[in-house]
């Protein structure tokens, strides 16, 4: 069968703006032709997404930013401005010296924007980059050179940490294509077997996975036993044993024995494909939200602009004003206008929020992300690896039948210790003591071990093979089923007597999840446990963790829809996980959360907000930051609109002079720098 080219995404140059997320225009998804030799798999979802952004309309579709250095050297070259206007005598020469410093660090720093304002002027759109531009150019030319070069430079600097903190969730896609197997082993009509691309496998078809190997597409057991590590697509942490007439996943890890399945989902249909759609949707659904600032703007200049052109032409045709005092006040109303402290106000506060949260190991993609967590009502909380360690370990064990503790512990420790199971790996570290001499031993595929020590036969295995060996008892049932009730997964020591010891295996909480839950509520942020392990498990884990809603043995979709459905009960809603299950969910949600340390490149990606520590704990804190953040934003936006307004209103009445319009604009400035400095400061709440 054919398929078509699978969408890839393709990211634009880290220097050009406004076409992938930058300025919350919509981030650009496009198509191109698969490269060869990968897994072709088609989306049949209604074409590409192709995302363009369109013409802005505020004025702030400015065209290639500056990088670091350049703008460190814009900032460095108005420093010298500043200082030479502070320091140098006022002569024509030096003068002239500080206006060139000037005027190079406002070139370094400002090309791009200047080129954004005259092209907002020129379509009628009065937006914040048309007033930065005409108000840079207006301080310039009435001697106000070093703060135009330092404003420009700073204003160049706020934009550009914007853009590098743009959501790069579209790389988690070009993740999740790797995943699958290019290649798949398929049982031909005359029963041989073939290595094709997977591509041109079709439904029905019988492919063998060797062990080791990913399984290439869905489909169902019909030969062989083993056990499968799905944590890619389910999420669970403990692999799953798989007979004749189980599913498997594509991508997923054949791990023990030899499978032969019939597929039933070609390539492009299969989960995994169904888990990098759910990603696109997600993705092409988030709306960013416009910055106050510029909203703000659309009103703001044009009103200032009308107000500056009212002052300079009304008063000399109506009151016989000169005409050159008039310009004089109408040039002082644009200093005064001038967004400098309104401009700085937001980003100052946002990336020193930023900043203390990187200081607990928290990573914040971009001021959007900050700003929003105040809002959130709930949280969507993944299981495994989340508020889990991740890995079983052993949590209870004990001698059954009479037998003798410490003998029967020498002999699971030695058996476990030659299984390569993630099961008996825990136990075997779980268990100390000397071991013992093995022989005979053998791997019981999709139930255990067995062997021989000091001449008596033994198996350690699951409940299944205890059945199929008869042993079981009604009181032994009774224990296992006290223990399956907790999630924890079972191992059974017997000889040819009966049952001689019980392990029990589990995921164990993480120390700071329960604190961390209770951080939440005390918020007034509900805490949703989605996990695909059985609801059994995820039950027993939600009540260690104080979470009164769990839901368990959920697929990425259906944590998609969960999120969905969360937000429409609760309001704004984050996900916190760190697999490739919970991509879907983290794009989704309003916020996504993900483990730094244990999470997957694709969830880290995917997410908005990156936990480096691995402490669920963190959500708590980035909600009260960004309330803290959101308190001191709007406390600079009302300094340096507030105290405009009492100096626009003087120079309206004519008791405003210059040097009263440079200290409204530097004074404001100032104000908002150290107000939003504050954040860095570590709260009492622990931020």
């Amino acid at each position: 069968m054919s398929a078509t080219p699978r969408p890839t995404v393709t990211s634009a140059p880290s220097d050009t703006a406004c076409d992938d997320g930058c300025c919350g225009a919509p981030m650009t998804l496009r198509t191109r032709p698969a490269e060869a030799g990968r897994h072709d798999h088609e989306h049949d979802h209604g074409g590409p997404h192709d995302h363009q952004h369109a013409d802005a309309g505020d004025g702030h579709d400015h065209g290639p930013l500056p990088g670091w250095q350049r703008i460190a050297a814009a900032l460095a070259v108005a420093l010298g401005a500043e200082l030479s206007h502070l320091l140098l005598p006022e002569t024509g020469v030096w003068r002239a010296f500080g206006m060139a410093l000037a005027a190079v660090a406002i070139a370094l720093a400002g090309t791009g924007i200047y080129r954004s304002g005259l092209r907002s002027l020129l379509r009628g759109r009065l937006g914040i980059d048309a007033l930065m531009a005409v108000a840079v150019t207006g301080a310039f030319l009435i001697g106000q050179w070093p703060e135009a070069a330092m404003v420009m430079a700073l204003y160049a600097l706020a934009e550009l940490i914007e853009h590098k903190a743009a959501d790069r969730a579209r790389n988690a896609i070009a993740g999740l294509m790797a995943l699958a197997p290019d290649e798949a082993e398929v049982r031909r009509a005359d029963g041989t077997w073939q290595r094709i691309a997977a591509r041109e496998v079709a439904v029905g078809d019988t492919v063998r996975v060797r062990p080791g190997e990913r399984i290439p597409l869905d489909g169902t057991v019909n030969a062989g036993r083993s056990t499968v590590d799905q944590a890619s697509v389910t999420g669970e942490s403990i692999p799953v044993d798989k007979a004749p007439g189980d599913a498997v996943f594509a991508a997923t890890i054949n791990q023990g024995g030899e499978l032969q399945l019939q597929v039933t989902a070609a390539a492009g249909q299969t989960t995994l494909d169904r888990i990098i759609e759910a990603v696109e949707q997600a993705q092409a659904s988030r709306a960013p939200t416009q910055r106050f600032v510029e909203r703000f703007a659309a009103v703001y200049t044009p009103a200032v602009f009308a107000i500056a052109l009212a002052v300079a032409v009304l008063p000399p045709l109506l009151l016989d004003w000169a005409w050159l005092d008039a310009i004089y006040k109408a040039l002082v109303l644009l200093v005064i206008a001038c967004p400098c402290a309104l401009v700085i106000s937001t980003p100052v506060t946002v990336v020193s929020g930023l900043t203390a949260a990187a200081r607990r190991g928290i990573l914040i993609k971009g001021g959007t992300h900050l700003e929003g967590a105040r809002r959130l009502k709930a949280v969507a909380l993944d299981k495994t690896g989340t508020l889990t360690a991740g890995k079983p370990e052993l949590v209870h064990w004990q001698a059954w039948n009479g037998a003798d503790a410490a003998a029967a512990q020498r002999i699971a420790a030695s058996l476990a210790g030659r299984s390569d199971h993630p099961v008996s790996h825990a136990i075997a570290q779980g268990l100390d003591g000397d071991h013992a001499v093995v022989d005979a031993f053998e791997a019981l595929v999709g139930r255990g071990v067995r062997g021989r020590i000091d001449g008596t036969g033994y198996v350690l295995g699951n409940h299944r093979l205890i059945e199929e060996r008869g042993q079981c008892s009604a009181e032994l049932e009774s224990l296992l089923a006290e223990h399956e009730a907790q999630g924890r997964t079972l191992t059974l020591l017997a000889d040819e007597g009966g049952v001689r010891a019980v392990f029990a295996v589990a995921d164990t909480l993480r120390p700071a999840s329960r604190a961390a839950v209770e951080a939440l509520k005390r918020l007034g942020v509900a805490p949703v446990m989605l996990t695909g392990d059985n609801p059994t498990t995820a039950k027993a884990i939600a009540v260690q963790a104080g979470i009164d809603d769990a839901r368990g043995g959920l697929l990425p979709e259906d944590k998609l829809a969960a999120v969905k459905e969360m937000r429409e009960r609760y309001g704004p809603t984050a996900m916190l996980g760190d697999g490739i299950n919970d991509a879907p969910a983290l794009a989704q949600a309003d916020i996504g959360f993900a483990m730094g340390g244990a999470g997957t490149d694709i969830a880290m990606e995917a997410a908005d907000v990156v936990i480096m520590n691995d402490d669920p704990g963190r959500i708590a804190e980035t909600v009260r930051l960004s309330r803290r953040t959101h308190a001191v934003l709007w406390q600079n936006i009302a300094l340096a609109l507030g105290i405009k307004a009492v100096f626009f209103a003087l120079a309206l009445i004519g008791s405003a002079t210059m040097w009263m319009a440079v200290f409204a604009d530097m004074g404001a400035s100032l104000l908002v720098v150290f107000n939003g400095l504050r954040l860095l400061r570590p709260a009492r709440a622990g931020v």
